[in-house]
């Protein structure tokens, strides 16, 4: 038989998954440590066990005595199955921005949850880590493992997650991208990949509000990560580079990971993916990232993937309810196809002729093989860096499309809804190809957003 002595055995090995359709336009692999596989749910589950063996090795814990931790949820969640394992008390002190799923899951594994303000700085009385305080002192044999100065949080990856990454990868990783809260992951992850091959990046990833990659402190909504200290357990030198994320993009970003890639995530995923993105643009093509994904999303059901709640705070556009993609195509007014696209060996005349044509300002530039797959478009042709390049030099319009075109536009599923398309063509995108099962179905332009907008409004005003 197969049989697992208790649940603690499951903790790590867990898996590295490939991202296709969230990395599709990265030239690098973009590689996932799922850490949501873990028995608790999270990377957190890694530390729990071994702080509490630490000090049980250290007499600083006690057959009867109470486990009393800070925690934003994970840990304390990591920290509750091995105390339910091994008969102790748990007592977890959570800031009030938790999400409640997060609370409901603590008091599942018979923990007491005490709720304290996050808008207090981290020496009040108030503020969950000198709550945690009081109560270890108050509690007979009360023990605080304290992940933010206890060193067995950083050496926990550097003798295991570490060593999976660089097992899991065969050696082959040239950067690895991870949020930073105590700092033990990064740290103890990137001491042992560093002693692999000084030459990895490591790369932090920081809400925009926290202190640790050098910005101003103030509140943000991503649980998990940045802090408004400097933790113990936290090597500065570890990092080579960090990348400050917004609450908008982190949030946005896990959910699109959740329904690109079916990996269901939390907010802390979503800041990392974004950083890797960030990160994957100044790389080749044969590289590799790693990025760390700590839990999933279910503790977050409430919040970052309620609508209701992202619109609320900001994070989502408030457009007709239910309106997705795919019904701007079918709605959409004129006699557009809804895929022109040009050859890479056509001529760059005719492809100005075609955007005089169908009156459009860009084109994707496509190989078609057998059927229509999102690999086969190589490129794409911009109207205004065509215009300035043939001014420039007006015997170009002989030169093939190949030659001349500009990257590929960036994509969209027609499942999603039409807010997915605010940010990107309020950003640098002047277009988006809408996909279907791997396959371009169309291209979205601004001015077909506008008009849609504008005519569901007419059609609620009638």
């Amino acid at each position: 038989m197969e049989v697992h002595d208790n649940i603690l055995e499951l903790i790590g090995n867990t898996p590295l998954v490939r991202m296709h359709r969230v990395a599709r336009n990265i030239r690098p692999t973009l590689l996932a440590k799922i850490e949501y596989a873990n028995p608790g749910g999270s990377v957190k589950d890694r530390i729990g066990i071994r702080m509490i063996e630490d000090a049980e090795q250290r007499g600083l814990l006690r057959p009867g005595g109470t486990i009393i931790e800070p925690t934003s949820g994970n840990t304390g969640a990591g920290l509750a199955i091995a105390a339910a394992i091994k008969g102790y008390r748990t007592i977890f002190v959570m800031p009030d921005k938790m999400s409640s799923e997060k609370i409901e899951l603590l008091k599942a594994f018979g923990a007491e949850v005490v709720i304290t303000p996050t808008s207090v700085p981290p020496e009040s009385p108030e503020s969950y880590y000198r709550v945690a305080d009081r109560l270890a002192l108050e509690t007979p044999g009360g023990f605080q493992p304290n992940q933010y100065f206890n060193m067995a949080n950083p050496q926990t990856h550097y003798e295991s997650t570490g060593p999976e990454i660089w097992r899991q990868t065969g050696g082959k990783i040239d950067a690895f991208v991870a949020g930073v809260g105590t700092g033990g992951t990064i740290s103890g992850i990137g001491k042992y990949l560093k002693e692999q091959n000084p030459d990895i990046l490591i790369v932090g990833a920081d809400p925009e509000g926290s202190i640790l990659s050098g910005g101003e402190l103030r509140p943000y909504k991503v649980e998990g990560i940045g802090e408004d200290f400097w933790p113990g357990t936290f090597d500065q030198t570890m990092v080579d580079r960090w990348v400050r994320v917004s609450d908008r993009d982190s949030f946005r970003t896990a959910r699109r990971v959740t329904r690109e890639e079916g990996i269901l995530v939390g907010g802390s995923s979503g800041t990392a993916v974004h950083a890797a993105l960030q990160v994957a643009q100044g790389m080749d093509e044969g590289q590799v990232i790693v990025v760390l994904l700590p839990d999933g999303g279910r503790g977050y059901l409430s919040k970052v993937y309620s609508e209701q709640w992202m619109q609320d705070n900001g994070f989502l556009e408030r457009l007709p309810a239910a309106l997705r993609v795919s019904d701007l195509l079918r709605h959409r007014h004129g006699d557009v196809p809804e895929l022109v696209t040009v050859a890479p060996s056509e001529k760059v005349g005719r492809a100005i002729d075609m955007l005089q044509e169908f009156g459009i300002s860009q084109m994707p530039v496509a190989n078609w093989t057998n059927g229509h797959s999102l690999d086969d478009i190589v490129g794409s042709i911009q109207e205004k860096s065509l215009l300035a390049r043939v001014f420039r030099e007006p015997d170009m319009v002989e030169n093939t499309v190949g030659e001349v075109m500009d990257a590929p536009l960036d994509t969209v599923d027609v499942r999603e809804e039409i807010e997915a398309l605010i940010g990107p063509l309020l950003g640098e995108d002047t277009a988006l190809i809408a996909i279907h099962a791997e396959s371009p179905v169309g291209v979205i332009t601004r001015s077909d957003l506008l008009e849609y907008i504008a005519h569901s409004r007419e059609g609620r005003r009638e």
